[in-house]
């Protein structure tokens, strides 16, 4: 279980977040929605472990300040719209950085250094996401969709019990949006990995996630189901304007243009 009591967080001494508290299940997914600038990116830094806050996280009764780097690796890991890339590595050798929170503190994560079933993991990886077949490319050859994947395959190399996941699918084609949010969707639901969300395509979040959370000015506005947050006054009041009014009227469109 995820617990978040009271956090409290900014940069530079300007407060973003403000007392947000929820608790979510393991192996339940949450889709983290609001306007630009409510906080959302930086609570998802804050579950990463990597922005300081006042108040508490737990992760399975472990307060999040107590896990050292390596065990904290074990159980979060964060993709992003845009992981920045420090080295050309191949595609099988990126892939491989995932395997090191598994391994002793002189492995090096690349060459011959690795293990059987480390190489036989990012196989694996690679295969999940169709991306077996570059594992020989250089990184900056690939395309933002496949780069993308390959990001994915190391998150699953490295097998995390929680994913972050900061706005992937920007700058990504319709279909692989949907992709890349059906895969997290499916993998959560066989392995029972929780995966929580920060996603402006609404119809992204509510395909994604079994609970939702809405922020507005750093303030936890509403926190469910998705019938709880989707069909309440919160929607209108954070976005300031009628979403679900949006929605049914762009549907309909939809639905005179496929009969024509």
């Amino acid at each position: 279980m995820i617990q978040v009591d009271n956090i409290q967080a900014g940069y530079q001494g300007s407060p973003v977040l403000h007392g947000i508290s929820f608790e979510l299940e393991s192996g339940k997914n949450l889709s983290i929605i609001g306007p630009n600038g409510c906080g959302k990116t930086t609570l998802l830094r804050v579950l990463a472990g990597v922005l300081p806050f006042s108040g508490q996280v737990q992760l399975d009764g472990v307060n999040l300040r107590d896990f050292k780097r390596k065990a904290l690796a074990k159980k979060v890991a964060m993709l992003s719209q845009a992981t920045q890339l420090y080295f050309n590595y191949t595609v099988f050798d990126t892939v491989m950085m995932g395997r090191y929170v598994h391994e002793s503190d002189n492995w090096f994560g690349i060459g011959n250094s690795t293990s059987t079933a480390d190489q036989e993991a990012v196989i694996s990886a690679l295969e999940t996401v169709d991306m077996l077949q570059f594992k020989d490319r250089e990184v900056d050859t690939l395309s933002g969709g496949q780069l993308q994947r390959v990001f994915l395959a190391k998150i699953i190399a490295q097998n995390p019990d929680i994913v972050l996941l900061d706005e992937p699918t920007n700058h990504l084609d319709l279909s692989y949006q949907i992709e890349l949010i059906d895969f997290f969707q499916k993998w959560s639901k066989e392995t029972g990995k929780t995966i929580i969300g920060v996603l402006h395509d609404l119809n992204l979040a509510m395909r994604l996630s079994d609970h939702v959370l809405l922020m507005e000015n750093g303030n936890m506005k509403a926190f469910g189901t998705n019938q709880d947050v989707y069909a309440s006054d919160a929607l209108l009041s954070a976005y300031r304007m009628d979403v679900t009014g949006y929605m049914l009227d762009t549907l309909e469109k939809w639905k005179v243009m496929a009969k024509e």
